[in-house]
């Protein structure tokens, strides 16, 4: 398989609404063997470098009762699914019973021949790894209840909405700090030495499955973080920390295991300083989904090589479809700042055909959506251009606009960078991230004589002189959210 480049791109597959919709097809239960070869063909012939496919483990008959039962989730799930049935709630994929591939998909040797049939078509497969909690019917729960928190009947009776009995004894839901618990989960007590060996073992049994995970909430497990959420709790515990020795040991076993954090609240370095390869960059996300052009360019102009580690998306399975999000062609200005950036560039199944309905985790149907065509063509048209070796390896210079003339405020809404290759620069990204037609000069050194501009989104074919490109600046006139990607020649 190749080495992976500075830049790579994941896809990240529902697993649970694909097999469903394969089953529809098969008249069967479709499992990991039913996933086509050329699905993954296709992925690859994308650009994926990795295909992360979401809720292979086993949940249990607790979560999916709750699920189908819990009236606050119901409304959500009628407004994705107007003809929702029983049958199409599964239940949280983060509410795990056991770390064993899902038997009915079948099973660990089915994930495995899933897992070598991606490589063999130059994909590395990403899985789950739930750290904070586990499912209510977890082992466990049973076996050593010593591993989670637990409380008293005082605190189940004050805040029944973060406690549960089981049993005789009353546990904590996982949670976060900010929220209610999560009331098909228990939290795991990372205060005991006993626990974050547990996990541990867990992460490296996971390895042994696949060439990467996803860590959900995986700044919920920072010592500060969860001795905030669980302080009442932890009576003079202190909490060691956890991933610095938990990544280590995954690398010492299997060199190169990538590893992605989920991450919020501006952690995102944190995580990436305990051994995280990429942390999702929910700040580009909101500046985007804001419109905040002048926030976007900040962020952007950040170090390259601290921006390398940051997951850039559009949509994933918790936020709204960017199809619903943003309107065209804003969302075509958004995808070209976040996919067009140093990072891990992150795409989620039906993002490509401009599904506008977001499916909530617990289901593993959705609702039957055309393709929508001008974001079809846009999507394949940009990641062919990020195929390309510069945009891939290169090196990112972010450009500071400039004003076109004296008292013109357009170029506060563009932002541009550079890509370099060993020769020199290769491309020219420029955005107006704004409402409203906007003008700026971008100076850059993009090579002497003459300079041939091939927009590769566009039509757009422009020859300038370096010389004046260096002194005075590139003149760019861009409709609202107008966008180019020029291949510099």
């Amino acid at each position: 398989m190749r080495d992976l480049p500075s830049n790579p791109l994941l896809y990240q597959v529902n697993t649970r609404v694909l097999l469903r919709t394969l089953s529809a097809a098969l008249g069967r239960q479709a499992g990991f063997d039913d996933v086509p070869d050329g699905m993954l063909a296709e992925m690859r012939a994308l650009g994926a470098d990795w295909v992360w496919f979401l809720g292979v483990w086993r949940t249990g008959a607790a979560g999916r009762s709750i699920s189908r039962s819990n009236p606050a989730w119901q409304t959500g799930f009628r407004q994705a699914l107007p003809d929702l049935r029983e049958d199409d709630i599964a239940g949280s994929p983060f509410a795990i019973a056991g770390y064993e591939a899902e038997p009915g998909f079948g099973g660990d040797p089915a994930l495995g021949r899933l897992r070598e049939r991606a490589r063999a078509v130059g994909l590395r497969l990403m899985l789950d790894f739930v750290p904070n909690h586990l499912a209510l019917d977890h082992p466990w729960v049973a076996s050593r209840p010593e591993l989670f928190v637990r409380g008293t009947e005082a605190a189940l009776a004050a805040e029944p909405g973060n406690w549960i009995r089981l049993g005789e004894q009353v546990f904590a839901h996982g949670r976060d700090p900010y929220f209610p618990g999560w009331c098909d989960t228990v939290q795991l007590d990372y205060a005991n030495p006993d626990t974050q060996a547990a996990m541990a073992d867990t992460l490296l049994r996971i390895a042994d499955r696949c060439d990467g995970v996803r860590c959900d909430m995986a700044m919920l497990l920072l010592p500060d973080v969860f001795a905030r959420t669980w302080s009442a709790g932890l009576a003079g515990r202190a909490v060691p920390s956890f991933w610095p020795d938990a990544i280590a040991a995954v690398r010492a076993a299997h060199p190169g295991f990538g590893m992605m954090a989920e991450v919020y609240w501006g952690l995102e370095q944190r995580l990436i300083a305990d051994g995280f390869d990429w942390a999702y960059d929910k700040a580009l996300y909101d500046a985007l989904r804001g419109g905040d052009a002048a926030r976007v360019r900040a962020l952007l102009a950040a170090a390259p090589s601290a921006q390398a580690h940051l997951a850039r998306f559009l949509e994933n399975h918790d936020e709204a479809r960017a199809a619903a999000t943003f309107d065209w062609p804003r969302h075509r200005a958004a995808a070209v700042l976040a996919l067009a950036a140093p990072g891990l560039r992150f795409l989620h199944m039906g993002q490509l055909d401009g599904f506008v309905v977001h499916i909530p985790i617990h289901l593993d149907r959705g609702p039957a959506e055309p393709v929508d065509p001008a974001v079809h063509a846009f999507y394949r048209a940009l990641l062919s251009v990020l195929e390309q070796p510069a945009l891939r390896d290169g090196r990112y210079q972010p450009l500071l606009p400039s004003a076109a003339w004296d008292g013109n405020p357009g170029h506060d809404r563009f932002v541009a960078a550079v890509w370099h290759d060993a020769l020199g620069p290769r491309f020219l990204l420029a955005v107006n991230y704004g409402p409203e037609r906007g003008q700026c000069r971008l100076r850059a050194e993009l090579g002497e004589g003459v300079l041939r501009l091939s927009d590769r989104l566009g039509a757009e074919e422009y020859e300038r002189d370096g010389r004046e490109v260096r002194q005075d600046g590139l003149f760019l006139d861009l409709p609202p959210w107008g966008c180019n990607l020029f291949a510099i020649g």
